[in-house]
């Protein structure tokens, strides 16, 4: 299996370190040629603003909105989740987004970066043992489409993870703990994508 990380800024070296020990054969995506091929994609956490800005400058874009559009699964975890949202309460003026994800965010919701914090969350797609979950200058989803399906709370309610069909969100890091089950749920999710692209023709002769 193939996986690409957004490599354009962020924490996603974390990423390329987790799926490595997890044996997929991971892409850093700079150029839209990186995106070729892809089973799915990862957007790390980082500075939302910033990642639109350079992504835009080198022509990502619309090659990343072609990737999302196709149904090849997409996780954004923190700023991630930001950049795939269709709609951002308090985002910059011009703030790039990738317009994927039928979900209101709010940027900074929990504060400053001395005000992240750690908690464990419970995640029935994941089992019965809670999920230790790294929050950093995370934002929180404020509202959720009807096709999107929570995944996550925390004890007042706020939602901070969601699955809208192949798009995956996550206000957290994942990436920053020795839990690999977010990383597996998301590879599974790639698995069942490319089985039913590859009963229908699709990606007959793509390398797994």
């Amino acid at each position: 299996m193939r996986i690409g990380v957004l490599a354009l800024q962020g924490a996603f070296i974390e990423h390329h370190k987790m799926l490595a020990l997890l044996g997929v054969d991971v892409v850093e995506v700079r150029l839209p040629h990186h995106l070729h091929g892809l089973d799915g994609l990862i957007i790390p956490g980082g500075e939302s603003t910033t990642m639109g800005k350079v992504a835009r400058q080198w022509g990502l874009l619309e090659p990343l909105r072609t990737v999302g559009e196709s149904e090849t699964p997409i996780w954004g975890t923190c700023a991630g989740l930001i950049f795939i949202a269709k709609e951002v309460t308090d985002g910059i003026p011009g703030q790039p987004l990738l317009n994927l994800m039928d979900i209101t965010v709010r940027r900074n919701a929990f504060g400053r970066q001395v005000d992240s914090f750690e908690a464990d969350l419970e995640v029935p797609q994941l089992g019965e043992k809670p999920f230790h979950s790294v929050f950093i200058r995370a934002p929180l989803i404020e509202r959720v489409g009807p096709d999107v399906e929570v995944l996550a709370r925390l004890d007042d309610g706020t939602i901070v993870a969601a699955q809208e069909e192949t798009l995956l969100a996550t206000a957290f890091h994942p990436e920053l703990t020795v839990d690999d089950r977010f990383h597996r749920y998301f590879l599974e999710l790639c698995q069942g994508v490319r089985i039913q692209m590859t009963a229908s023709g699709e990606v007959e002769g793509q390398p797994a």
